[in-house]
């Protein structure tokens, strides 16, 4: 069978919808303490007007966790009418809900409340909005600052969150079969998540961020504008590659051999996604460690790859995809290889119920 074919079962079995039945549970969690959020918001004097899913799940890219975990990432949006000065007061009505909800250690970070159930495998992010209307459309602004935080460290600050949804689900480019162009798109942002959680450590994993994966694979991913089919999948992920490492995202800075990541969401505000601590402030690009060991690893993809590629043996294929992306890229097993174990199988199961046989006649017989 085709390579493609490979490629499809192991997409099944790293796609996570909200569908999934694993994740049920943790969207009856969410669901319900959303609830509880919007009386406490409505209690405080700033209704919530609307909400939406960010990341993964709102552009159909979220992936199985290895761990089993499951990621909710919800926008909570309030009118800037009744929005308090204070960017960091709803997010503590946030912080208090989940405390009461069970939650472990619920924390108020500079972007958002974050934290993680202690029955269920669940990890929650909830941002908060102000939405300001006029004649030229809405506009958001996200609640940026934590306890603590100085006044020059919290604002309520410009954020596209829906833009950056609607850039990535675009087809506007593809021209042709854009539909089946997108969705190939989709697969291999869920390939390469896969792999960044296979070959990193947890300390680097977290900081390669999803999102920086996903405006790479999106801005690089060049389909046929004139076809209205799609190239395999092994082909349009070593294209893809091919293309990120021959852009500008990965430099060394001056006067070193590492390396940084740069990467600027394509909506405001515009800022590095790898962004790194420096000082108590933030500087432009991932720190190196993480840079360098990303290039490196990305190389090695781009050489394994190519080697899938020029093998012609579909086995030796699964064997090199499966050292790339892991276990559930599976490795099926040879015809001669399958037939000797059906041949196994059938002599053991004759063997048992001719055993089985004897034993109830003998005991009939009795």
């Amino acid at each position: 069978m085709p390579i493609q074919t490979h490629f499809n079962k192991f997409d099944n079995k790293i796609y996570l919808t909200s569908h999934s039945e694993g994740y049920k549970k943790a969207k009856e969690k969410d669901l319900s303490i959303f609830d509880d959020i919007k009386i406490a918001f409505k209690e405080a004097g700033y209704p919530i007007i609307d909400t939406f899913m960010q990341g993964s799940f709102a552009v159909n890219t979220a992936i199985n966790s290895l761990d089993g975990d499951f990621d909710i990432d919800r926008a909570i949006v309030i009118d800037s009418e009744t929005a308090p000065t204070d960017p960091v007061a709803p997010k503590q009505i946030i912080k208090n809900v989940l405390v009461k909800r069970n939650f472990k250690e619920p924390r108020i970070k500079k972007p958002c409340v974050t934290a993680d159930y202690q029955s269920v495998n669940l990890h929650i992010d909830y941002t908060v909005y102000k939405k300001e209307a006029s004649f030229f459309g809405d506009t958001h602004y996200l609640a940026v600052g934590k306890n603590g935080s100085g006044d020059n460290h919290k604002s309520w600050s410009e954020s596209d969150q829906k833009g950056l949804i609607e850039w990535i689900d675009s087809v506007d480019e593809y021209v042709f079969g854009a539909v089946i162009k997108r969705k190939q798109l989709k697969r291999l942002i869920r390939y390469i998540k896969r792999w960044r959680d296979v070959n990193f450590s947890a300390d680097v994993k977290k900081k390669i961020f999803s999102i920086g994966l996903t405006v790479m694979i999106k801005e690089q991913y060049a389909p046929n504008s004139f076809s209205s089919e799609v190239d395999d999948d092994l082909t349009a992920l070593k294209n893809t590659i091919d293309s990120i490492l021959n852009a500008d995202y990965i430099t060394a800075p001056w006067g070193t051999t590492e390396y940084r990541v740069y990467v600027r969401l394509p909506k405001i505000p515009k800022r590095d996604i790898f962004q790194h601590k420096v000082n108590g402030g933030y500087a432009d690009g991932s720190d190196l460690n993480v840079g360098t060991q990303f290039r490196n690893k990305l190389l090695k993809l781009q050489t394994e790859l190519q080697k899938a590629l020029d093998e012609t043996d579909e086995i030796k294929q699964c064997i090199i995809l499966n050292s790339v992306f892991g276990d559930d890229f599976e490795v099926p097993a040879r015809v001669e290889e399958q037939s000797s174990q059906v041949k196994s199988a059938t002599r053991s199961f004759g063997a048992a119920a001719l055993s089985s046989s004897g034993a109830s006649g003998t005991s009939q017989g009795a």
